[in-house]
């Protein structure tokens, strides 16, 4: 797909294409919410400072590809382009296929699969030529049974680096996942609560030691 037209040299730099717009989005978000609420999870896209605060635990000089899981129409992408991740190292699993065009579309180079992010094993299969620097993901964990988000956890940490984070907001007042871990499996650290955004979030971190 050749790239389109970007609006500014911050951009280019940035590997962004069609712009965002924010109306447009959350548009797109309530109505993918109407018709799958259990999938979509939130009914408007992140804020900028919600994004800004995920893509903040990701180090742009560890080698290695960064997965995005729920992208959605891309205001965290975006922050990952901003802070100096090249877009031939970001893989986005996106399961709307609407979102899929959109991304496409909006980050040229960045490499966009349709499939279960629940399932990241078989959805990404020989995909990644080496082991992860990160996950970030938006999905919307609550939805899940316990022992399905501790599963996603483990399969991420196996496509990783040790190390490496995995990223997880969460509207919620107690963590998507436990922070605690009897069997030491994986730490947890928090972000103080984002208050800028629309309702107030938090980000949690997880790492296999």
């Amino acid at each position: 797909m050749p790239p389109l037209r970007r609006s500014s040299t911050k951009a280019r730099a940035a590997g962004l294409g069609e712009r965002r717009d924010p109306l447009e989005d959350e548009a797109r978000f309530l109505r993918s919410w109407f018709e799958r609420p259990l999938v979509t999870g939130a009914v408007t896209p992140s804020g900028k400072m919600l994004a800004r605060t995920m893509a903040s635990y990701v180090d742009p000089r560890r080698t290695g590809p960064v997965i995005e899981l729920g992208p959605g129409t891309g205001p965290v992408t975006e922050a990952l382009l901003r802070r100096g991740v090249p877009p031939e190292r970001l893989v986005l699993v996106e399961f709307n296929p609407d979102f899929c065009r959109l991304l496409a579309r909006r980050f040229p180079g960045v490499t966009v699969i349709r499939g279960d992010a629940y399932d990241i094993r078989r959805t990404l299969g020989d995909l990644l030529s080496e082991p992860a620097a990160a996950t970030i993901s938006s999905l919307p964990l609550f939805t899940k049974p316990l022992e399905q988000r501790l599963d996603l956890l483990n399969a991420a940490h196996d496509l990783m680096q040790p190390g490496a984070p995995f990223v997880q907001f969460t509207y919620a007042v107690v963590p998507p996942i436990p922070a605690r871990c009897e069997a030491g499996s994986y730490t947890a650290d928090r972000s103080n609560r984002v208050w800028l955004n629309l309702p107030p979030a938090r980000v949690w971190v997880y790492r296999r030691p």
